[in-house]
Formats: C-alpha cells, structure tokens, sequence
C-alpha cells in the first residue's frame, strides 16, 4: 500500500469509526445500570457484547465483499427479498442517525459536566446547544471529517493511557475505593447478564457504516474499496472491543460504581486513573469532541439517505419532498441536517441525559441488523457458501434475541415502532409512485 492511499485510508477509517469508538462514553456506563451497579457481572456482560458485535460483523464482511459500491444492508436485503424488504433497514438506520445525534450531544454535555459540574443545573441548555452548534459546523462543509479522524485517534491514545494506568497502577489511589473488591470475573447471573447486554448493544451501532461509506470511495476499484471496508470493519470491532473491555476492566480493578449525577463512568474511571489534573481535563476535553464528530457523522449520513430518497426515480419524483435532494454551497444537504436537527433537539429535551435515550439507542438498528443478517442467510444458501450460512444464521439468531429482550421494555417498543412508522410510509409512497428503482442504494452514503 503506497502512502498516499495509506493515508486515504487512515483518514477514512477513523472517521467511518467515530460513532461506534464514542460509544464506549456511554454503553458500559449503560450496562452497568442495568446490573444495578453490579461490578462482579460487568467484564462478563461487556465481554459477551463484544463476541455478539464480532458475530454480527462477519455478516457485514460478506455485505462488503458482495457489494463494493457500498450499500449494506439495504443492499443484501433487496438482493435476497426484492427491493420491497429494504425499507426496513432503511427505516431503522433513519431512525438510529437521528438517536445517535440525540445521544451523542447529550454525552458529550455529559463529558463536559464531569469536568465542570457547575453546569448541571443547565444539562439540557447545553445539550441543546451542542446539537444546534453541530448542525451548524456540519452545514459548513465536510471538511471536517479530517477532524473526526483525528479526534478518533487521540481519544484512542489518551483512553488507552487512561487504561493502562488503571490496570497498571495502585487501585487504592485517587479515591478508588467506593466498594468492596470485585473479581474482574465471576459467577455472572444469566438473568440479570441477558437483560443488561441490550443496553450495552449501543456499542453496536456504526457496525454497519464501513458498508455503506466505501461509496464515498468512487477514486478507487472494487477491489480496493473491498480491503478499505474489510481492514476498517475489523480494526474498528478490534478498536471497541478493547476499549470496551479495557474500561470495564478498570471500573472492577477501581472499584468504580455507578456514578454520580454530575459525572459519568468514564470520568470516573479516569479520576480514579490519572487524577483530576491536566490530563483527566484532555480526556474529558477529547471525550467530548469525539462524542460531537459521531454526531456531525450523522448528522450527514441522515441527510445523505434522504437526498438520495428525494431524487428516486426515472424523474426524479423521489420518496421524500424535494427539498431534501437540495445542496447548499457547501454541497450539504441542507433540508435533510434540518430535520435530523428537530428531531434530535425534541429527544434531547424529552431526556435530557444520555443515559435516558440509550434504551432506545440501538434498538432501530437491530432491526437493520436482523434484516440484513436473514438477507445474507438467503444469498449464502443460494450460492451454497455453508460456512458462510452458518455465521449469517448465527448472526440472525443472536440479533433475534436482543431484540426480544428489546421488545419487553417501553422504550425498545417505541423505538421499534417508529422504525417500522418511517419504513412504512417510505414504503406506501414508493408503491404509489410506481415501485421506481435504486431503493437499496439509497443506504450508500
């Protein structure tokens, strides 16, 4: 690889990487309250969040292999089912953008809070203003994905430093001592594990942009862009899954519960790490900037799928008002930022906190997951790739079973329902538009 597309790819890696990185902030903090702070379960449950992500990838693998022009799910589906099926993931993943910006701004208020908990009392004015400063700077233009990419990479370095020390260092420093000893792993109770690992599911979503961004790579061959999703997908599963694992790691070493109202489990960790010097302020300071790129990610993704759904058509008719197929000088679907924006602000408002939205983060994306797995099933069986069937299957399987956990919960409910609420109504002016081609490449963005 010569170093200029070692770098093409560095910077495409670690911003298609953004979102799932960022949600590390968030996702343990996530599962270990739905352990009711039991650290002696957290490792185990994190540990199997990630073997169910790993899982899931390979089927995002095959969707990268089969179509290199980008696509992903939506693509797999409509290649298994009829383009009908890809308003499902295509619902889903409009859904997940705008609750990835919601949650993303309201961390990153979360972040900033931690280091200045004087800001509490003004939580949701600053969410608030987070999601409206994002939509502003995403609307500029996209150079600043280079940003996203750095941003990645240093909150990569400072979280493995972090890590490091707590792991490494004397867990009885820096306050470390709110609980008793925990094994880092034990006699987990398969119960209270199987209904925590939804929560922790939000570390999920992003599995599926390495499929779909490698449209962005028009300069390249299939052959290339094949390697660039492949190498990002699993450098990114590889990425998270030691963060994950790591900071789960030094929240039982630390001895790390569920923290208070004017911090996170993040912070906390890096306190009981590093202290509370320069160096948590950088942490805290990264953590936040990496939380708003995942958003800006979205933010354009989101825009991205209704341009391309507004422009549908041999006349471009389109599924959505034309308004949203519009480019400002910038080239930024502007409509399609609004939208995202309004709907992100009304779930800040509702929630405030992030720790409110995350049950119904990641349950719109499994329903993507779900489709695009059984999708892969179909394909794999028809080309008689066994090995390959199993993995889909397996993958489908597991997927099936979050989301029933999902589904014995309010929030997972209405999640899924206003998926399915968008995916129909895509669906229903599709069909009386007269079923117009190119449904599926509207997830490549």
């Amino acid at each position: 690889m010569t170093l200029r597309r070692l770098q093409l790819f560095m910077a495409f890696a670690f911003t298609v990487m953004a979102d799932p990185v960022s949600s590390v902030a968030y996702a343990i903090e996530s599962t270990l309250r739905g352990l009711k702070g039991d650290l002696a379960t957290l490792f185990p449950t994190m540990a199997a969040v990630i073997a169910v992500i790993a899982i899931v990838s390979a089927t995002y693998d095959h969707l990268i292999q089969r179509f290199p022009s980008g696509g992903g799910g939506p693509q797999g589906v409509a290649a298994a089912f009829g383009e009908d099926w890809a308003f499902i993931p295509l619902g889903a993943l409009l859904v997940d953008f705008t609750l990835t910006v919601a949650v993303s701004c309201s961390a990153g208020a979360s972040a900033l809070i931690a280091y200045a908990p004087g800001l509490e009392p003004v939580r949701i004015l600053l969410a608030l203003t987070l999601v409206v400063l994002v939509a502003g700077v995403v609307l500029l233009g996209q150079s600043g994905r280079v940003a996203f990419a750095i941003a990645t990479q240093l909150f990569i370095l400072l979280a493995a430093a972090v890590i490091g020390s707590a792991l490494l260092g004397d867990p009885d420093r820096a306050g470390a001592s709110h609980a008793a000893t925990a094994p880092l792993v034990s006699d987990a109770a398969l119960v209270p594990l199987a209904l925590a690992i939804p929560l922790g599911m939000a570390l999920a979503t992003g599995v599926e942009a390495p499929s779909n961004a490698i449209a962005q790579l028009a300069q390249l061959d299939d052959a290339t862009r094949r390697t660039f999703g492949r190498w990002t997908l699993w450098l990114m599963v590889g990425i998270v899954g030691a963060l994950t694992v790591g900071f789960a790691a030094a929240a039982v070493r630390l001895r790390t519960g569920l923290p208070p109202e004017d911090s996170t489990l993040l912070a906390e960790v890096a306190r009981g790490s590093i202290g509370d010097g320069r160096a948590f302020a950088a942490f805290q300071a990264m953590s936040a900037l990496l939380l708003l790129s995942a958003a800006a990610s979205s933010y354009l993704a989101g825009s991205g799928v209704l341009r391309a759904l507004a422009t549908l058509g041999a006349n471009g008719q389109g599924l959505v008002p034309h308004a949203f197929g519009r480019i400002n000088r910038f080239l930024v679907p502007e409509w399609g930022v609004s939208l995202v924006l309004v709907a992100a602000a009304i779930l800040v408002a509702a929630g405030g906190s992030e720790q409110r939205l995350v049950p119904f983060y990641a349950v719109a994306v499994f329903a993507s997951f779900l489709a695009a797995t059984v999708g892969c099933a179909r394909l794999s069986w028809r080309e008689g790739r066994w090995g390959r069937l199993a993995l889909n299957l397996l993958g489908a399987l597991l997927v099936a079973m979050v989301l029933a956990v999902n589904a014995t919960r309010v929030d997972g409910v209405v999640a899924l329902l206003a998926s399915a609420a968008v995916a129909a109504y895509l669906w229903q002016v599709w069909v009386s538009r007269g079923r117009p081609t190119g449904v599926a490449e509207a997830g490549a963005r």
